[in-house]
Order: structure tokens, then sequence, then C-alpha cells
């Protein structure tokens, strides 16, 4: 640990959609920061303009708030250590850059894209190491005269030492050591004054007074330079750790942004947007993406988010690559909809009925709350449980009305008997029209199952449908009498 107060940033690049890989580590960081009582910081390190998608940064703002990680300083919050984007600070980068020329930590590259490629074509036939030649790192004064005579725009490039090792620690793998022979003169500030990466990340976190840097495993390999470029500032480096990288169900890659289909068919989701469109819990996508790298005890699966922001520890991150299991995730999301108060599950299932342009009102979706809690394992879910309340005229063949033992002209005395019957009933509500169906099938010498089919595939256009009682009131007594006597009709045609 550090005795500096703990500041920890999530600096994403608007290159793409939120991705739960981000997702988990932001949330780890979010978590470290609650923990300890110190600052999420959000940056958004957006001087990648080739790559840039004009929507992602919303996505990102709107997944991040989705799933309550709200940012202490950044972009619409502000905060002493500003501005937020990368883009605003393109002065602050030229001058780090001027500073390590001035050390000699640095100098000025005027090497064409032709000759760049000329050489990483000729090393890769001569099975040479692959990196810049350093040829204009010692260019002397008229050289360098002669080069801006010319007009051309230099790139600045980082002179890494030529001898000895570089050095960083990792607080989950410990000490990494890297040879200096190893290291490239990475370009720290592109022609167009815009800085890599490396120059970016460095400067900001140092500006930002960051403390703790967690990101994912696959930048270990950029880390030595980073350290580089740290001890050519003279700057103190923030505490790392690199995260273990999520791999897709099979545990044999990466969970790709590629679209791949899962064993039961479905596609599988990789944006937050897309778990949140899909009906996932924001609850539970926490809970379900703090265990995709952390254990608390190796058995506990369920935390509510006070409890992570207690129980979370660093040093229990694994170093090993974890798979992202669908079904665990539908297992939890299923689990967390099933706790949830009646009032607030009915709330968010109208959401996504209105979302999908149902006419629904909240008297039907607190109707819908025990007829579909056990039955969904999402939100979204819900639209085929109750999505025939909604239609016009239902489409279904005929031939299911008819129930075993039954024939044409029984089932139509059973839904002629069914909808008078229901006609009658006052309130028309689950338990008043359970005592009317039961006396009904009694007086027709029916079996319960046999009226209850032919009135379920009449009602609903199925024969798989929540509890019959609770579906008739969820439909509504006009429309239950009115689909009665269209399937009646069906059946005399």
């Amino acid at each position: 640990m550090t005795d500096r107060s703990v500041r920890v940033r999530f600096a994403p690049s608007p290159t793409g959609y939120f991705h739960v890989g981000g997702a988990r580590t932001a949330l780890y960081n979010w978590l470290f920061a609650r923990q300890h009582g110190g600052k999420f910081v959000l940056r958004i390190e957006d001087t990648d303009r080739t790559r840039y998608v004009h929507d992602a940064l919303g996505d990102l703002l709107d997944g991040l708030r989705w799933l309550g990680l709200c940012w202490d300083e950044g972009p619409e919050v502000g905060g002493p250590y500003g501005p937020y984007y990368q883009s605003d600070r393109l002065g602050r980068y030229r001058q780090a850059a001027e500073t390590l020329i001035a050390k000699g930590a640095a100098y000025r590259c005027y090497c064409s894209a032709e000759r760049l490629a000329k050489l990483r074509e000729e090393q890769r036939a001569s099975k040479q190491h692959e990196g810049y030649d350093r040829h204009c790192r010692y260019l002397t004064r008229k050289q360098i005269a002669d080069y801006e005579a010319q007009g051309i725009r230099p790139v600045v490039r980082l002179a890494v030492p030529l001898e000895g090792v570089t050095t960083f620690h990792d607080m989950l793998r410990g000490p990494i050591t890297v040879d200096n022979g190893q290291l490239n003169d990475l370009i720290l500030l592109k022609s167009d004054g815009f800085p890599t990466y490396s120059l970016g990340v460095v400067v900001d976190d140092h500006d930002m007074q960051i403390s703790h840097i967690m990101r994912g495993e696959e930048w270990i390999s950029t880390a030595p330079a980073l350290q580089c470029i740290y001890d050519a500032f003279g700057w103190e480096t923030p505490i790392q750790a690199h995260l273990p990288t999520i791999l897709d169900p099979s545990g044999e890659g990466k969970l790709s942004k590629r679209k791949k289909r899962l064993p039961d068919g479905r596609e599988a989701l990789t944006f937050v947007h897309e778990f949140k469109e899909a009906g996932y819990l924001p609850e539970a996508m926490v809970n379900f993406l703090a265990l995709v790298g952390w254990s608390y005890d190796g058995q506990t699966e369920f935390f509510r988010r006070d409890e992570l922001v207690e129980l979370f520890d660093l040093s229990r991150v694994s170093t090993s690559s974890g798979a992202f299991s669908y079904e665990k995730l539908d297992h939890m999301n299923a689990t967390y909809i099933r706790e949830l108060g009646t009032n607030d599950l009915a709330g968010r299932l109208l959401q996504v009925l209105r979302r999908e342009s149902f006419p629904a009102d909240l008297e039907f979706a607190l109707k819908a709350v025990p007829l579909v809690r056990e039955r969904i394992k999402s939100l979204a879910e819900v639209v085929p449980w109750v999505d025939y309340a909604f239609t016009d005229r239902l489409d279904y063949e005929p031939s299911l009305l008819i129930q075993k033992k039954m024939d044409a002209e029984s089932t139509m005395v059973a839904l002629h008997a069914a909808a008078d019957s229901l006609r009658s009933v006052h309130p028309f509500d689950e338990e008043a029209i359970e005592k009317a169906l039961r006396g009904l099938a009694d007086r027709l010498e029916l079996k319960l199952g046999q009226l209850l089919g032919s009135i379920r595939v009449a009602c609903t256009g199925k024969k798989v449908t929540p509890p019959l009682f609770g579906t008739l009131d969820l439909i509504g007594q006009q429309k239950v009498i009115r689909r009665l006597e269209d399937a009646i009709a069906l059946l005399a045609g």
C-alpha cells in the first residue's frame, strides 16, 4: 500500500461500445476507491481520432450510471485536476515531451512512414528483432536543421536506456523485470501533436495524482516502457495491478466483441447496453462481474453492493483468466428478480413492456408479477408470457382447442358454458374466476385440465401460459368473453 490518498481512475477510449471487460475493470476500481474512502476518476482517452465512434461516449456514461458506478471526478461532474478529456490536454502533452527532450530522455524523429515500413520488411526478412533502429536518436544539429527546413513534422520518441534492466512491481504478480535491450524507442507524441497512449497515460496519472492503477493484463507488455517514462520524469509510479482476462464461455479465448452463438442458440452478449436491454438487473451484473476474477471465500456467491465494498480485497484477485458464464449470470439474475419487492419488479417490468410498445399500465404490471416472477431469468422474458394480453386477434390452429377425449362439438359446448359463466363473474379477479371454472368443470363432467386447456388456447393462442386464473384476470373480462366467442366461431367454421 501507500500513504497517499487513494485515487483510482477508469480511462477508456471511445473507440467502441462499453464492453463487460471494461465494466469489470471499472467496478474493481470503484470498489477499491469506495472501500478506502478515495476518489474514483473517469478520464476519457480520446486521442485516437481515426477509430473514434461518435456515440461510444454516451454509451459508456449511460452504462456506468446503470451499473451504479458513479464517478467522483470527470466528464459532467468536473474536478480539481481537469480537463478530463485528453483531447483538451494537448498543450500539456507537448510541454511534457519538450521536458523529456531537454533532459535527453526523448528526441525528435523525422523518419518517413515509407522508411519505417521498409525497415520492418528488412527486419522480418533477416529475422531480426522488429523495432525502430534509432536512426534519429543521434542526429547532429545540422541534420536536424536540414529536416526542419524540409518542413517535415517529426514525432517525439522515448530514448530508452540502452543497458541494464527496468523493473516494475505488480501487486498481484510481484516484481517484473525486463532487459532494456528488449525495449523500443516508442513514439510519445505524434506528428499531429496528439500523444500516444504511453505519454498521455503517464502524464495524466501523474497530474491527477492517481495512487493505484488497475487495468487489464494485456497492458503488462507496455508497463516497462511506462516505467521508463516515469523514471525519465523523476515521478513516483502509482501502485499497479494488472487484472486477469475475461475469457469466453469455452475458456479458449478472450471474450470478444465479435458476436458468437451460445450452445443454446442465443447470441452472446458482450456490451453493457445489450445486457441492460436483455433485462439483466444492474445489481446482478455488478455481483456477477465482481466474481469474474475475484472471490471472497471461494463459496459465497451473492453479495449486496455494500458487502462488496466492505469485503473486496485486491490481494484476492486471481492472476488466472476466468470464463464468462452466461448460465451463471442467468441463475444469478433470476435469483435477484425473485427477491425484488412486488412494486419494484412491477415498475421494472412496466419499463420493458412500454419499450416494446405495449400499452401496459402499473395495474397490469402488478397483476403480471406473481404470474411471471418464478418463470423469468431476465426482465425481457416477460414479453412472451404476457404478449397475448395486447393482441387484437389471436392466430392458432383450431385443433389446439380440442383437448384429449374431447371433440369439436363437446369443446364448443364447454366454451359456450365458460363464456356464460365468466360473463357473470363479478368482480373479475383470480379467486372468483377459479371458483366459477372449477364449478363449471364439475357441472360439465369434465376434468378441470380439459376445460382449462380449451380456454387457455382460446384466450391466449398458446398451450403453455402462467396459471390460467391469473392469466384471465390479466387479459380482462371483456376480452376473455370475446375470445371465447371467437374460438367457438372458429370451431363452427
